[in-house]
């Protein structure tokens, strides 16, 4: 591999940090308002990582627009104030992405999260000084497919997908990543197994945020 500097594309949710009892919160609460029974929060956990959208239309047995938009404003009723707080940094993260920084790669943050519930995590957590930006999707779902935003992402920032790293915990993170010429780094901390990343086409699996800059030192660019 090549020692030049890379650009490190982080997922937020089950990657930096582990969001599981807000995330399941307010999901129960948006299904509750929609007059539905909300599951048992290990059974919500699916819906960590993947556009929302998706995941509460498929809770509701629905595809009705309007219905999941209503289910989306109940749960930002509660996730605005309260439940983007109810999460917490993974072990380690803080010192691995300084040693990161620190051998001069550019770290960012890509999530399919809205941008402005993003930046609050990540700046809550004091984790925005590693980060040259964080980019999510807009509340009206405009890049929430993470395909699409990292569409915007490398050219926005003027980064070579040969050169580019797509850090995440599930399988929409490692096909974004094939999808775009990256190299697909999955972690097994989060919420995604390593079935679910290997089919996905994972380049490589790393099991602790400890690990992250030995991994990326052997592996670093797509092949």
């Amino acid at each position: 591999m090549s020692a030049a500097p890379l650009a490190l594309l982080f997922d937020l949710d089950g990657t930096l940090t582990d969001p599981r009892e807000g995330i399941t919160k307010c999901i129960a609460h948006a299904l509750e308002r929609m007059g539905r029974e909300a599951p048992p929060p290990e059974a919500l956990t699916f819906a960590i990582g993947p556009p929302l959208r998706a995941s509460l239309a498929r809770l509701l047995r629905t595809d009705d627009r309007d219905e999941v938009e209503r289910a989306i404003g109940h749960y930002r009723e509660r996730f605005a104030g309260t439940g983007l707080y109810e999460n917490a940094p993974y072990a380690g993260i803080d010192a691995a992405l300084a040693a990161l920084r620190a051998a001069g790669h550019r770290l960012f943050v890509a999530t399919s999260k809205p941008r402005v519930y993003a930046e609050r995590i990540v700046r809550h957590f004091a984790l925005d000084a590693h980060f040259e930006a964080v980019h999510g999707c807009e509340l009206d779902g405009t890049r929430e497919d993470k395909r699409d935003l990292l569409a915007h992402l490398l050219p926005h920032h003027g980064l070579a997908s040969p050169g580019t790293v797509m850090i995440g915990d599930r399988g929409v993170d490692m096909r974004a990543a094939r999808h775009h010429g990256a190299f697909a780094l999955g972690v097994t901390w989060g919420y995604g197994s390593r079935e679910e990343l290997r089919e996905a086409g994972a380049h490589a699996l790393c099991g602790s945020p400890g690990g992250l800059a030995a991994t990326i030192a052997a592996f670093g660019a797509p092949r």
